[in-house]
């Protein structure tokens, strides 16, 4: 097993009675130190003349670590654990979003408006004027978050109720980021069809549809479907908003080793949703050397298992991923824990790009390959060079919904990449940062901006953007 850093994903709050004499919290310091515990916030809650109580934030780096810690501290002599709770579970307990009023209702005439009588009148505007939907309802800036449970995070096919937390995140990240209304929608089907009629049938509420953790191939046909038959923008994130970051990143690796894009060779692994689409993308952008594997190898002309997502990255040569990398300028991971070693590392080309962004334990640790590098790039937030979806998906969306785009194309996708590429100016460009952090606040409004003009210029925004 890879030892992971302690995180806050795994993170503690213990309240103990302790001994108020000298050295006696710095006991619990130390023991927490000796299982691997990451000791943060202590507060003095309470202190008297033969005890002080406090409370301590301890981050862990898995469930069991977390047990570990709780029992090393319970052994110590004159210590009492009075409540411990694993936080991450706490800010879960009643769901992470609520649906608040945006209306005072404090009289009789106030819900006279809002409601009956009143909001009869707001109905047969609609009904007389179907475009009034934008502008006397939420559907102007709402989004569908929308699942089946079949591929939640890297965990597998886990069904809608226990895909819902993940949901429930991704609607506060729209409305942290981007301000925009975004709702969980966990179907309680995995046939593709049922998925796209549902979809359909829920479309007259919202102004877009996030697709999240479907499963490939199916993930392409239900959004290649509901493109065609619905008239708001769609957007499958695990596939687009990867590939969209991966390319911003890459921009920004490529311009501090000098190389261009179109003169480097690409090796990605993991031939999934995120695999495809960043192939697509990077394809798109100038990419004329890819190879991609899958759990199999080389996807390969000489194979006869492949979909037909695959068969478009098809190449002649056969063999391993550890064949695919020879030579690599760069390697883009997007599988499974450590199925690189730094001996393939070894065979890349020099200044070798590695983007390892399998979560939470990555295709190659950094550590064993920081040196032999020019840029390492995870999924973690707790290394350098976070590749991190947020940073596309609530501008993307914010730029569509006030264009009013009737869809998303490939040159919103680009004009995104670039964006968040170019908010990393050269004096702050290096190997430890080529991508802006999640919390830059100019992300989400310069994305935005960038995919407005991109609609605009292929004519598809419904409604015209004044700069303001």
């Amino acid at each position: 097993m890879v030892e992971l850093n302690p995180s806050a994903s795994f993170s503690l709050k213990i309240e103990l009675e302790i001994p108020n004499r000298p050295g006696a919290l710095a006991s619990i310091m130390s023991t927490v130190a000796s299982v691997g515990g990451s000791l943060g916030d202590i507060v003095l809650l309470q202190r008297n003349l033969k005890y002080t109580h406090r409370e301590l934030t301890i981050d862990a780096s898995s469930t069991e670590q977390g047990d570990k810690i709780i029992a090393a501290i319970k052994s110590l002599p004159k210590v009492k654990v009075i409540s411990y709770n694993d936080r991450t579970f706490a800010i879960h307990r009643g769901g992470k979003i609520s649906v608040e009023s945006k209306l005072p209702l404090n009289s009789q005439s106030d819900l006279a408006m809002a409601y009956t009588p009143g909001v009869g009148r707001i109905c047969r505007a609609i009904a007389e004027n179907p475009e009034e939907v934008y502008n006397l309802t939420i559907k102007s800036n709402t989004v569908a978050v929308v699942t089946d449970g079949s591929a939640v995070l890297g965990l597998g096919n886990l069904g809608p109720e226990a895909s819902l937390p993940v949901m429930e995140g991704k609607a506060l990240l729209f409305k942290e980021f981007a301000g925009i209304d975004a709702f969980p929608i966990a179907l309680d089907t995995q046939d593709t069809e049922e998925i796209i009629k549902a979809v359909k049938q829920i479309a007259p509420v919202f102004g877009g549809v996030n697709l999240e953790d479907i499963t490939a191939p199916r993930c392409f046909e239900i959004e290649h479907r509901l493109r065609q038959e619905l008239d708001i923008p769609v957007f499958h994130d695990d596939q687009h908003g990867t590939a969209i970051v991966v390319l911003a990143a890459l921009y920004n690796a490529l311009k501090l080793i000098g190389k261009e894009i179109n003169e480097i060779k690409i090796v990605i692994n993991g031939a999934g949703a995120a695999g495809i689409a960043i192939a697509l993308l990077l394809k798109k952008a100038g990419a004329s050397n890819i190879t991609i594997c899958d759990s199999k190898g080389i996807i390969s002309t000489q194979r006869d298992d492949l979909n037909s997502n695959k068969q478009e990255f098809a190449v002649k040569q056969q063999g391993t991923l550890a064949d695919a990398m020879k030579d690599a300028d760069v390697f883009l991971g997007v599988s499974a824990p450590g199925v690189v070693t730094p001996e393939m590392v070894y065979t890349m080309a020099d200044q070798g790009i590695v983007f390892a962004m399998a979560n939470p334990i990555p295709e190659i640790q950094p550590e064993l390959i920081y040196d032999y590098v020019a840029v390492m790039a995870t999924g973690r937030s707790d290394y350098p060079n976070q590749i991190n979806n947020v940073l596309a998906f609530p501008g993307v969306f914010r730029g569509a919904l006030d264009c009013r785009a009737t869809a998303i194309t490939t040159n919103m996708y680009l004009e995104a990449a670039k964006a968040i590429a170019l908010l990393v100016n050269d004096d702050d460009l290096d190997r430890e940062h080529i991508i802006p952090s999640v919390f830059d606040k100019r992300v989400a409004t310069t994305v935005a901006q960038a995919v407005c003009l991109a609609a605009q210029r292929d004519n598809i925004a419904q409604k015209p953007i004044t700069n303001k």
